[in-house]
């Protein structure tokens, strides 16, 4: 409870305010559930793998072969000789070679770590969509039982003009309905309340959730230009900088495969003993293997993948783009849909209310008034729905451009 206090004080200060929406939770709080989520956590362990390969490369495979005979002969006439040949050899690099390892191993961390870093993106995509299908989710529920509380007070309306013979049974017959209807939408609403909220918590279980979801905020345009937060999405891509860095490796690994046609070397160091140790010596031993068609092959393989990593990056980076132009172009969109929704949900709740004023003073039927109530929700309900698509559109531009929940490595070449 302290710590989750203090996380919150913290997000209160330091927070920038682009990401200060009511309706979300204090950014602290959500950086550490996408920190310590499986995905992001599996994509950390890699980064450590790759760690772990790059040491390996710095090294080299090449190691110390120990290999030795001990025998006995038997000469005619002489008798029994003990003897032994002991070798001890090593391969060695050639010049160039452990430079192009070293760059390689480099350049794989730089792949594993950005990789990781687009799988917390990803991750934090995952975690504003089920959010969002619970502050939408909650806030229909609303609506429906705002709606069918006042079909209650409605019907009541109508049963005592009913006993005062003011209405017709037909009048309480439509009520009812129109009551029951608003019931079984209230409850349906319920149900996707619940779901998404079970969603939410199965798959974030570090965030605590309130009981109930907060209510949607209004919208607000960043303070970033939308122009500038495109921008930023194709130059913060960590899966653009993956490609680039997976290209640049596969180049390098593809000059290795042709620098190691000519294979390494191997020296080391002969001690013999024969015939009983009346002959002794000790010598320099080296071999080299002849390179043939497997590695021709090999530098041909590993030039063919260079190659298509170069063709990779260039779909990455059109994909990319194409990502923040659409984000772009979602939020544009989006808010002019909204702005004519509340417009409109606006208009029919004052119609509702003049109809059912109008029915009070016998000037319009009860249909007509249920009609003009029903409008109004399902018009309430649309306008949320609007409402909740902006705030999505908003909030993935301000993720893809790396301008909310980042890590402290976010923005990092």
């Amino acid at each position: 409870m302290i710590r989750a206090f203090l996380l919150t004080a913290t997000a209160l200060i330091t927070t920038p305010a682009l990401a200060q929406r009511s309706d979300l939770p204090p950014e602290p709080l959500v950086v550490e559930a996408l920190d310590s989520h499986p995905a992001v956590t599996a994509a950390q362990a890699r980064v450590r793998s790759a760690e772990a390969g790059a040491a390996m490369l710095r090294r080299g495979n090449h190691e110390f072969t120990f290999q030795g005979t001990v025998s006995r002969r038997s000469a005619e006439g002489e008798g029994d000789y003990g003897e032994y040949d002991v070798n001890l050899t090593r391969p060695f690099r050639l010049p160039g070679k452990a430079s192009l390892d070293r760059k390689a191993g480099e350049l794989g961390v730089e792949v594993a770590h950005n990789l990781m870093e687009d799988v917390r993106h990803q991750t934090a995509l995952a975690f504003s969509d089920l959010w969002h299908d619970w502050l939408v989710a909650s806030a229909q529920h609303r609506t429906d039982l705002d709606s069918a509380a006042s079909l209650t007070q409605d019907m009541a309306a109508v049963r005592r003009r009913a006993q005062l013979r003011d209405a017709s049974l037909l009048d309480v017959d439509q009520a009812e309905a129109a009551l029951a209807q608003a019931q079984a939408q209230a409850a349906t609403s319920r149900a996707a309340r619940d779901e998404a909220r079970v969603k939410l918590a199965a798959g974030f279980p570090g965030l605590a959730l309130p009981e109930e979801a907060p209510l949607l905020a209004d919208p607000a345009m960043p303070a970033t230009a939308l122009e500038d937060l495109r921008n930023l999405v194709i130059e913060r891509s960590h899966e653009i900088r993956a490609s680039e860095r997976e290209a640049q490796r596969l180049a390098m690994v593809a000059r290795r495969a042709g620098a190691d046609r000519i294979a390494d070397p191997s020296f080391g160091v002969r001690v013999f003993s024969e015939r009983g140790g009346l002959e002794k010596g000790v010598g320099l031993v080296g071999s080299i293997p002849l390179g043939g068609g497997y590695r021709r092959a090999a530098h041909d393989q590993a030039t063919a993948d260079a190659s298509a990593a170069e063709l990779e990056l260039a779909r990455v980076r059109r994909e990319i783009e194409a990502t923040a132009a659409a984000d772009l172009s979602n939020v544009r969109a989006r808010e002019a849909v909204w702005r004519s929704m509340e417009s409109a949900a606006a208009s029919a709740a004052a119609a509702a209310t003049r109809t059912k004023r109008g029915y009070e003073l016998g000037q319009i039927d009860l249909a007509d008034t249920l009609l003009a109530r029903r409008q109004a929700n399902e018009t309430r309900r649309q306008e949320i729905d609007a409402r909740a698509t902006l705030l999505r559109a908003i909030l993935r531009i301000q993720i893809d451009a790396h301008e909310v929940w980042t890590s402290q490595e976010g923005h990092e070449d």
